[in-house]
């Protein structure tokens, strides 16, 4: 039986410029030199520093410095050629082997993508609420796989019947599939499932209409009874034909239309636009 397991190890590995610096450390003084020199006449490139001058102070003998001088910390001094520790302790290796672990490690993280749900798995899901038998769920999906990207289902019903009829082998009627449509124009967004703009501007209104705001009323009857004067933006001719007395009605009707969506599949495509977003 395979068993997985999880184990952290910590390491310590020197970077090949430290390992060149203790490497360094071994060589005497004298072999050191002529490496030096060796790779000076190899390389061009490289310049030989001036030479820093060490004082040497004479010697005193041991009476006259006897207790007239006072105690000097012994400082240590490094032969000329030799490396210092130090010198490779620096803060600048680590912080570029550091530095190089980090980007490792950015690589092997992966960016979060979020995705999107489409407009049919949308649709779909909703479909799913509705309880309907076999037989009414494949009419429901025949008919939400017939919806286009924009909302609308622009293919004829009877020539969906006749899909059903060949491809499924469902008999069905027109009114048992506008039965069902009338069931997905209830699903979101509003005006979903609308077979023209009309249609679709009165599912929305629907929706918005509580009986008692007469914005919604006036928007309502304009679209039914006055669709071909509003299109074409005949003010005048609609408030007639509505009898209406007052201008404040259409004119409030009407920015309540304009606000509604023509393509309410938009809303959800939309939302299919992949992000990515930065790990800190």
């Amino acid at each position: 039986m395979q068993r997985l397991g999880l184990s952290q190890n910590l390491q310590q590995k020197l970077s090949p410029q430290q390992i060149q610096f203790i490497k360094l450390l071994q060589v005497p003084t004298a072999e050191l030199e002529n490496r030096i020199e060796e790779e000076m006449e190899i390389n061009p490139a490289l310049e030989e520093g001036p030479q820093e001058e060490i004082d040497e102070t004479p010697e005193t003998p041991e009476s006259e410095t006897e207790g007239d001088a006072p105690d000097t910390p012994e400082t240590e001094t490094t032969p000329e050629g030799e490396v210092d520790i130090k010198d490779y302790l620096e803060d600048d290796d680590y912080a570029t082997f550091k530095s190089q672990r980090e980007n490792e490690d950015d690589e092997d993280h992966e960016l979060p993508i979020p995705m999107g749900t489409s407009l049919h798995e949308s649709l779909l899901s909703q479909l799913g609420f509705l309880g309907l038998d076999d037989r009414q769920l494949a009419i429901g999906k025949q008919l939400v796989g017939s919806i286009e990207s924009d909302g609308y289902i622009r293919r004829d019903l009877d020539a969906i019947v006749n899909d059903l009829a060949f491809s499924q082998n469902i008999e069905t009627n027109l009114a048992e599939v506008e039965g069902i449509l009338k069931k997905i124009q209830a699903f979101d967004p509003g005006g979903i499932g609308a077979r023209n703009l009309q249609e679709c501007l009165l599912l929305q209104l629907e929706r918005m209409d509580d009986g008692q705001d007469v914005d919604v009323i006036v928007a309502k009857r304009i679209i039914k009874e006055c669709y071909e004067e509003f299109t074409r933006k005949h003010f005048p001719k609609i408030l007639k034909k509505l009898d209406l007395d007052d201008e404040d009605y259409i004119k409030d009707a009407i920015e309540l239309i304009v606000k509604l969506n023509p393509k309410p599949g938009g809303e959800v495509t939309s939302g299919m636009v992949k992000n990515q977003y930065v790990i800190p």
